[in-house]
């Protein structure tokens, strides 16, 4: 068989078109078929550049547009775009010509509402507040200088080439890299069983802390972070977690349940361990203190044990005896006026005539006047008795049974002086004695006169109320009743 030469195509009435004119057909037919519409979706992906112009993402849960707003729109915008947040924007489609995609150039953009993954967010994040999962009695102390780090990150990423570079200059320790994927379907679980690992780990392998760590992203890329498991395996580490997802503005739920959040992964190498150097130069200071302490005590303990030695005895005797010759200076002149006081005390206490025959003369004279402003006085206090007694008489004759008789009462007592206080006690009496204001009066309940007791005298006048005592019972006053 013989190779020939190939046979030439035959000739085509087909004009070739240049990819560039494709391109501007293309963007014509688009734009002119798609001048004006509204879509609704979920912003992703918000980027506002330098120039003023918004680039972002509109989405839903099974497409992506990609979306640009010039900086005029942008400033008239009433609120401000956040990845998350649902809204319906108007305007039109159109085609970048470079990369051959098509994107809409929107006039117009108004919030629609939270978006599907920030509902779900929000949701999630309640539920495990109400379980008590982001309580701080719950969160476990950082070790202050721990021996081995563990690191749940991407292996081939700047994340954990960050978190190295910042451990070898702040203090060399052993890292652990547990790799994982960070985004995608799969990386939830792949971070879960890297904390799950971590803690079950023994021996000196074990690490004594735990970085979760991934670089910023959309709501999207970082949602592994938000997953269920992955929550509550860190949650149920034993092993203090620091969590350092996204960028300082990015919050996973993550962040909630670990022990430490770290703005950036960087900042977690930061709060992992000190600074090597500051300890160095703080432990230094520190030793320098120690032994300044140390020999200012030392020096303290000197003088107070040289203070504290027996002196000599002639040293001791010596404050003793200047003691001994300024009393010896000072006892005659100490005993002449001791002598001078007691004398003049003596002569204060002599008794003569003359004094004597004073003292009795100024006492007549007290005791004359004594007498003569007593008597008026004990008039004036005898007559003051005299009146009350008075008055108590009077009061007494007022409330004595006698006043009442005489105003036409009478009291009945039997022959044995008790009162009867009833008729039927009266007629069970063989005889009473009735007692009126001015006398007394024998009777019986027949009616009939009875003799006088032997002992008892006819009254021709009423006693006093302080001699008819012999009608009265004994301890009574003579009540009526």
């Amino acid at each position: 068989m013989t190779v020939g030469m190939p046979s030439e195509s035959p000739p085509s009435n087909d004009a070739a078109l240049s990819v560039s004119d494709l391109a501007a057909s293309l963007k014509r037919t688009v734009e002119t078929n798609y001048d004006h519409v509204v879509v609704r979706g979920e912003l992703g992906r918000v980027t506002l550049a330098r120039s003023g112009h918004m680039y972002c993402d509109l989405k839903d849960d099974r497409a992506v547009l990609n979306t640009v707003m010039w900086k005029g729109q942008v400033s008239r915008l009433p609120f401000k775009p956040e990845e998350g947040l649902e809204v319906i924007a108007t305007g039109r489609l159109s085609i970048y010509e470079g990369r051959s995609n098509y994107q809409m150039i929107a006039a117009s953009m108004r919030p629609a509402g939270a978006g599907a993954l920030m509902a779900l967010l929000e949701e999630r994040k309640k539920k495990f507040a109400a379980e008590g999962l982001f309580a701080p009695e719950h969160k476990k102390a950082l070790p202050y200088l721990p021996r081995t780090i563990g690191v749940v990150t991407s292996p081939t990423g700047a994340v954990i080439r960050d978190i190295l570079h910042r451990i070898r200059d702040r203090f060399p320790v052993r890292v652990i890299v547990w790799p994982a994927l960070v985004q995608g379907d799969s990386a939830a679980g792949q971070i879960t069983a890297g904390i799950e690992g971590f803690n079950a780990m023994t021996g000196e392998d074990r690490p004594d802390v735990l970085i979760v760590a991934r670089g910023g992203g959309s709501i999207e890329d970082l949602w592994p972070f938000n997953e269920e498991a992955v929550v509550r395996a860190a949650f149920n580490s034993e092993i203090p977690l620091i969590s350092a997802v996204g960028h300082e503005t990015d919050t996973t739920l993550i962040d909630y349940v670990s022990d430490a959040r770290a703005p950036t992964p960087t900042g977690a190498a930061e709060i992992a361990v000190p600074v090597r150097s500051e300890l160095l130069l703080m432990t230094g200071e520190h030793g320098e203190r120690l032994k300044r302490a140390l020999a200012r005590r030392t020096g303290q303990s000197r003088d107070k044990l040289a203070a504290a030695r027996l002196p000599r005895p002639e040293t001791l005797l010596q404050a003793k005896r200047q003691r001994l010759d300024y009393a010896s200076a000072s006892l005659p002149r100490a005993a002449l006026a001791l002598v001078q006081t007691a004398r003049v005390r003596l002569s204060r206490m002599a008794i003569s005539p003359a004094s004597l025959k004073s003292d009795i003369r100024a006492s007549k004279l007290r005791l004359r006047d004594t007498a003569v402003r007593a008597r008026p006085a004990l008039t004036r206090l005898i007559e003051r008795r005299r009146t009350a007694l008075a008055s108590q008489g009077k009061l007494l004759e007022t409330l004595s049974y006698q006043s009442t008789l005489k105003r036409g009462y009478a009291i009945v007592r039997d022959t044995d002086g008790n009162l009867i206080r009833s008729a039927e006690a009266a007629i069970a009496s063989p005889a009473f004695r009735v007692s009126f204001g001015d006398g007394d009066v024998m009777a019986r309940p027949d009616g009939t006169l009875p003799p006088p007791p032997p002992s008892a005298a006819p009254k021709t006048q009423s006693k006093p109320a302080s001699q008819a005592g012999e009608a009265k019972p004994k301890g009574d006053q003579g009540s009526l009743f």
